[in-house]
Parts: C-alpha cells; structure tokens; sequence
C-alpha cells in the first residue's frame, strides 16, 4: 500500500487546496495521512492572537486550537483517509506578528520556526516513508506557509512532491503574492480532475471547519460557489518523478 503524506501548514490548508486528491488517493488504495503543523494551543492569548478567535465569535475562554484540531478530525472521516497529525508548533500570531497585514508580509528577521520545523519534518517524512509528499507554494504569502517550504526544501527529501496551489488565496485577487515563485516556475504542472465523489468528498471535507469557512468563504454557500467555479481541478507543480501513475492526475 502507497503512502501519501500532505504537510499541511494550518488546520484545513490541505484539505481545501488538495482534499480531492487525497480522497481519490484514499479511494485507489494509498494510505492518506495529513499531517497539520501549526496546531499548538496556547493559554489565554493576548493581543492580536485573541482577536483571531475573538472575530470568529469565540468567547476568549475557548480553547480555539483544540476547537480546529476536531475539525480536522472530522474532516479527514470526510476525505476517507487515515486520523490526522497534529504537530504542537504556534501559528505566527503567537510568534510575533501582530497583524493581518504582517502574516501576508515578510517573515520576521527574529521568526527562526522554519530550523524548528526542519527535524520535525524530517522525523515524521522518517516514521511514514511516504511514496509522495503533498505541500503548499505559499501562494498568498502567509508567513506560515512561507516557512514551512522553507523547511521542506532544506531537507534532502526522496519522495517526489506535488506542491499545491494554496486555495483560497489563489482566487482572492487577480494576482495574488507569490514571493516563492522562483523556486516553482520551472517545475513542471500538473492537474487533477476529480471525480464526483471525491469532489463530494472535499466539499464536506471544507465544510467541517465550521469556524474558519465564514472568514475564508463566507459561509458554506461561499464555499460551494468557489469550489463549484474550482470545476473539480486542483493544480500542483510537480518536483521528482512520480513511482506511479495517479488517477485523473495528468502530467504536463
């Protein structure tokens, strides 16, 4: 049985820009873990930190991690694939950013997550053997997506990888940030075109983060708008060769 393992920066990343292909992979026979990096609780959150639970309509007695950490649960029941992985690392409004605007600026001289990230990665690439990797461009330019490829790329990695499109900042604006793109533009593209039950799949998938679908969609019928105007394709570039070939996934 293949393994595919999707390195997922935030709760939720991996299964709103690659949930179909993880449900199709589960539904020819790999093992699908999804792994989530940035999940750590952190008690009573001040300042900005709070405010990112406080204007989703979370008391501030919430814990708001754990909260998404059981949407992510459910969330991979819906995708059909393996319990998902839950790594204790901060998200960047508990590391020093203090706003919305400096998530999508550049990373803090003093913000050294993506060194602590790099033998975590490597510890949990050495427990799964994974046959493919699944990752984010950092398209949008969150800080934490920028780190996390930041640290994937420092690893000497066997597996090919399909670097996804990070959606849904791909459609929030005509030309949204790319600060990475030279370490993509000259892999090569591939495409994935989702059959009904996957595509069934992923919605039901990105329906479950129940607390993060108002911000990022505006609610679940914003939701099924982006993905219906997604057409059941989800982009990657593709770094390695693949072992074998993937259904619905066209080379090229």
């Amino acid at each position: 049985m293949p393994t595919a393992l999707a390195l997922s920066p935030h709760l939720g990343d991996a299964a709103f820009s690659c949930g179909g292909l993880l449900a199709s992979l589960a539904q020819a026979g790999w093992r699908v873990v999804m792994a989530t990096l940035f999940t750590g609780s952190v008690a009573d959150p001040q300042g900005f930190a709070l405010a990112c639970q406080l204007d989703k309509g979370l008391a501030p007695d919430v814990d708001y991690m754990a909260l998404r950490r059981d949407e992510d649960v459910r969330a991979a029941a819906a995708l059909g694939i393996a319990p998902p992985v839950h790594l204790p690392f901060r998200e960047a409004p508990h590391r020093g950013y203090g706003s919305a605007p400096e998530l999508f600026s550049d990373t803090r001289a003093d913000d050294g997550i993506a060194a602590e990230l790099a033998p975590a990665l490597a510890g949990l690439i050495a427990a799964e053997s994974p046959d493919l990797l699944l990752a984010p461009q950092a398209i949008g330019g969150h800080v934490d997506h920028v780190q996390v490829v930041r640290a994937l790329r420092s690893l000497d990695v066997a597996a090919p990888i399909l670097w996804w499109r990070d959606f849904p900042y791909t459609v929030r604006e005509d030309a949204p940030k790319e600060p990475l793109v030279g370490l993509f533009a000259t892999l090569a593209e591939a495409k994935m075109r989702l059959d009904p039950d996957a595509q069934a799949r992923k919605r039901a998938a990105c329906a479950a983060y129940a607390s993060q679908i108002g911000f990022q969609f505006g609610g679940e019928a914003g939701l099924n708008a982006r993905l219906a105007r997604e057409a059941g394709i989800e982009r990657f570039r593709l770094s390695g060769r693949l072992g074998a070939a993937i259904p619905g996934l066209d080379e090229g």
